[in-house]
């Protein structure tokens, strides 16, 4: 039988990172019962969840690791605190040519050999790190905003590999790191 799970790609930083994004997400949840960023750790986006054959993940992820085997690491910087409109509050990425190239060159990999759709957020790439969306009341997204931006960070670190995320028990969990140059 014919199982379609959900899946997206990302860069995930280290964990000193990891665990600095989730104290934010924790204290957003706290103070204002914004709780939908903690179903997913802390990434940056190179593939929008997309649904594919749960019995072909070992080709999926034979795939990715061709595409990758001579993909070089590639330093990604964390600097300052945006927002899309009043839905999503985010620490910016910047677009760096080594970024933009990575997801123009994944963006092409999904099409031409997973047969994925291009999205419009793949045309239109804003590289971000999500600390909070979907469940934040209007009337509080001002003091999220604010409270994010008391505690932003700036940081880097390199982009060392590429992870499948997948949705388990409506959570995205860290499902494979498939590693550059391997």
């Amino acid at each position: 039988m014919k199982v379609i799970q959900k899946y997206f790609l990302a860069l995930v930083p280290p964990e000193s990172i990891i665990e600095k994004v989730q104290d934010i997400k924790f204290l957003i949840r706290d103070q204002f019962g914004v709780k939908y960023a903690l179903k997913s750790p802390a990434h940056i986006t190179v593939k929008m969840p997309f649904n594919y054959n749960e019995a072909k993940e070992g080709l999926l992820i034979d795939k990715l690791n061709e595409y990758l085997k001579d993909r070089k690491s590639f330093p990604i910087q964390v600097s300052g605190v945006g927002n899309f409109g009043k839905r999503v509050v985010y620490l910016i990425i910047l677009k760096t040519s080594e970024l933009e190239n990575f997801q123009e060159g994944i963006k092409q990999f999904c099409k031409r050999k997973l047969h994925l759709v291009e999205e419009l957020s793949d045309r239109n790439y804003h590289p971000h790190m999500t600390v909070a969306f979907k469940d934040i009341k209007p009337i509080h997204f001002s003091e999220v905003l604010l409270l994010v931006e008391k505690l932003s960070f700036a940081t880097e670190f390199s982009a060392l590999d590429l992870v499948l995320l997948k949705r388990i028990n409506g959570e995205w969990v860290l499902f494979r790191k498939i590693k550059f140059g391997a």
